[in-house]
């Protein structure tokens, strides 16, 4: 093979080689190109993937924020069994309801005897509220601060009333529900489990068991035209109030 024919066939392969590096480069920035693609779609997939739960658990947290306060936490209960658990909460829940309704018959009530017994109410619910309310904190418990729904509804419905309408519906609720409070704190101060629930229940039921006689009296007397009568001064003595 002459020397012309030699270079000849070199420059044919090194344009060949040319020609292939082309190729390899060109297909090396498509590949690349590709990746950055797949990277981009996977990480904005995620992000929206990543911001749906936080904004699903922060809309959980406002709805939470909103009814703690009537609901409460029953995150220490674990170491309280059902009937403890539930005593607790509604103990509270009915306390809140006594104090509110004892303020609203303290204006509202047309005799002296309903509104003498109103400010009772607030008097000696409040003093029990505040008394379960450090126990339940001893145990980790947070109870409600503020009235639920169905409560509220109550209080909402009563004070809409005046006179001796109001005097009639607001006695008549009292001794239904002095009537069951008494049950209900008779039944946790002898077969409660909690040592401290039961202490609490015991201390605090012959203030309800005289709840519930004052009671009756009052409403007894809003038909015999002796509504304004005082009640018992003797009846503000009881040292155990709840």
């Amino acid at each position: 093979m002459t020397n012309r024919q030699l270079i000849k066939s070199a420059h044919i392969v090194a344009l060949m080689l040319l020609l292939a590096c082309g190729v390899l480069v060109v297909a090396g920035k498509a590949r690349s190109t590709m990746r950055n693609q797949n990277s981009n779609q996977n990480g904005n997939t995620n992000t929206g993937d990543a911001t749906k739960p936080q904004n699903d658990n922060a809309n959980k947290s406002n709805r939470n924020s909103r009814d703690m306060g009537a609901k409460g936490t029953q995150a220490g209960m674990g170491s309280l069994n059902s009937q403890d658990s539930k005593f607790l909460m509604e103990a509270a829940m009915g306390g809140l309801m006594e104090v509110e309704l004892g303020r609203v018959a303290a204006q509202q009530g047309s005799s002296a005897a309903v509104k003498e017994f109103g400010q009772r109410m607030v008097d000696d619910h409040s003093a029990a509220n505040t008394e379960l309310m450090s126990l339940a904190t001893s145990k980790g418990v947070t109870l409600p601060t503020a009235l639920d729904e169905k409560n509220q509804e109550h209080v909402t419905k009563l004070s809409a009333m005046s006179g001796a309408d109001f005097d009639r519906a607001y006695m008549k609720m009292m001794v239904s529900d002095h009537v069951k409070d008494v049950s209900e704190f008779e039944k946790q101060s002898t077969k409660g489990t909690d040592p401290d629930l039961k202490a609490f229940a015991s201390k605090a039921l012959p203030t309800l068991q005289e709840h519930l006689k004052l009671a009756k009296s009052v409403e007894g007397s809003q038909g015999d035209g002796n509504s304004n009568r005082k009640m018992n001064s003797n009846s503000n003595s009881n040292s155990n109030r709840p």
